[in-house]
């Protein structure tokens, strides 16, 4: 499903630099907008310090780039995007920025401020070529609730500025367990001033999920129903797309496994039942030196370090009952830790609503910027915001899908979530919206999206519908136009389709 946001928003801030041509702080931030459009997606990591958000962000990426240890680098606000070159950049809160020198440390990129005072540092920029930063920039933001008031105000500064739209296009928030501080941040985070919510670009994680079961082999079951249940909840579920459980540390180790750690994995899984159960019985007992083992006391440190117990008695499992080989160990570790259930949702909401999401910043910051400081020609900037609105369906979208989650629109509740599901709230591809399973043919697409259009159609010709659930119906009803659209759409030879 294509959408005009991007190009939409793109003229519009192009206007907004005719009509505020004389002011040049206002052309600078507008330039920054501009900019930003044409950029990869911008995502947040948010949490309560010790959340799990540099572990979960190097498991994202695929490598050790992010320090997960306390210094002075997790205090500061630290971008990660894709370069054909690595290189990292000190930006200072005042003064040009600088280079500072790519060290690795173990394997490990090792991040240090030059002796800058963490105070003193906007931000660090962090080019890496990583496949998984070409279509995401990350950020990693310093944890809120911290001992220190700064750094937690430096979170809060970066993602919750007080006159201008967030630098971050979406956050993923980091939970351990639901607390009123986690609330209040998602809530501080939708742009009620502007009346859209930020449901539309929050995810939750409930991270370190195996914490939750104790480690057991069975933990991330236990976790997955804790999600369950905080995405039902009415707080939250107003605040946040979806909550998915992840742990963390597994999820990093196997995005990351050597050949050395499969060796060392494989020896603990090869010792008969009673002796690996009294390995792994505790932390100490699996790092006490034992002269039955080939690994070393220090080895088995890193491994608990990198997989911690419950990744080490989930890979002795899976090598016992047939996995051979670190490849396919690894993925069904990442498999197990959550994180393919995350990237998924990263993929279905953010990713594939980038120039949506994108747009919508744009929008809101020429909004905040036409309301406090109106120029001369400020009306026609107006006029092209207010038609960027009416015709941008894919922004249309993300509004409905807020007010809808939010309880701003009331529908009965199986119509709200027909509506949900078609607006793209479960994932934007054909068959999420139409609830088609995996394996459906294409050849379903078109009659499920006409029954969908004549559902939706017949609610809104329904004397007894109201004004608010007609407007609904416009905007769901589009969408399913768009699909059928689509499906009918003909195949022209050298063309190439896209969706969403």
């Amino acid at each position: 499903m294509t959408d005009d946001a991007l190009a939409g928003a793109l003229a519009l801030v192009d206007r907004a630099l005719e009509a505020y041509a004389s002011d040049p702080a206002a052309v600078a931030t507008l330039r920054g907008y501009r900019a930003r459009l044409q950029e990869p997606l911008r995502v947040a990591l948010a949490g309560m310090v010790k959340a799990g958000k540099s572990t979960l962000l190097n498991a994202i990426i695929g490598e050790e780039i992010a320090p997960t240890d306390a210094g002075e680098c997790t205090r500061v606000v630290t971008w990660y995007r894709y370069g054909h070159t690595p290189r990292v950049t000190l930006v200072p809160v005042a003064g040009e920025p600088r280079s500072l020198p790519v060290r690795r440390t173990d394997g490990r990129l090792a991040l240090e401020l030059g002796g800058t005072p963490p105070e003193e540092v906007a931000r660090l920029v962090v080019d890496w070529p990583a496949a998984g930063l070409r279509a995401l920039t990350l950020i990693d933001t310093p944890g809120i609730g911290s001992l220190s008031t700064e750094v937690s105000e430096r979170s809060m500064r970066f993602l919750l500025p007080e006159d201008t739209p967030s630098e971050a296009d979406a956050v993923v928030y980091l939970l351990r367990h639901l607390h009123a501080t986690d609330l209040q941040f998602l809530e501080s985070f939708r742009d009620t001033a502007a009346g859209r919510s930020g449901t539309v670009n929050s995810l939750a994680v409930l991270s370190r999920a195996d914490e939750i079961g104790a480690g057991r082999i069975d933990a991330l079951v236990s976790a997955r129903t804790v999600a369950d249940r905080y995405r039902r909840d009415g707080g939250l579920r107003a605040l946040a797309l979806a909550v998915v459980p992840v742990a963390g540390l597994l999820a990093q180790g196997a995005r990351t496994l050597s050949q050395a750690e499969f060796a060392a994995l494989s020896e603990v899984a090869g010792l008969d039942r009673d002796a690996r159960e009294r390995l792994l019985v505790s932390a100490d007992r699996f790092v006490r030196a034992d002269p039955a083992l080939r690994t070393t006391p220090q080895a088995r440190q890193s491994l608990l370090d990198r997989f911690g117990l419950f990744g080490i008695r989930l890979a002795a499992v899976l090598l016992r009952s047939g996995v051979t080989e670190p490849t396919p160990l690894a993925h069904e570790l990442a498999r197990r830790s959550g994180l393919d259930a995350l990237l998924r949702l990263l993929g279905d909401q953010f990713t594939a609503r980038a120039a949506e999401l994108k747009a919508r910043n744009a929008v809101l910051g020429v909004e905040t910027l036409l309301r406090e400081r109106p120029a001369p020609d400020s009306d026609a900037v107006a006029a092209v915001l207010e038609r960027l609105t009416a015709r941008a369906h894919g922004l249309a979208e993300l509004r409905l899908l807020a007010a809808l989650r939010t309880g701003t629109v009331a529908l009965p509740r199986e119509r709200a979530a027909d509506a949900e599901r078609l607006l793209g709230g479960e994932g934007v591809s054909a068959g999420q919206r139409l609830a088609l399973p995996e394996d459906a043919p294409a050849d379903a697409v078109g009659p499920a999206a006409r029954e969908a259009l004549q559902r939706w159609r017949r609610l809104a010709e329904s004397p007894l519908a109201d004004r608010a659930t007609v407007e609904v119906c416009r905007v769901v009803i589009r969408s399913c136009e768009a699909l059928l659209a689509e499906r009918s759409a003909p195949l022209t030879p050298g063309l190439v389709l896209t969706g969403d």
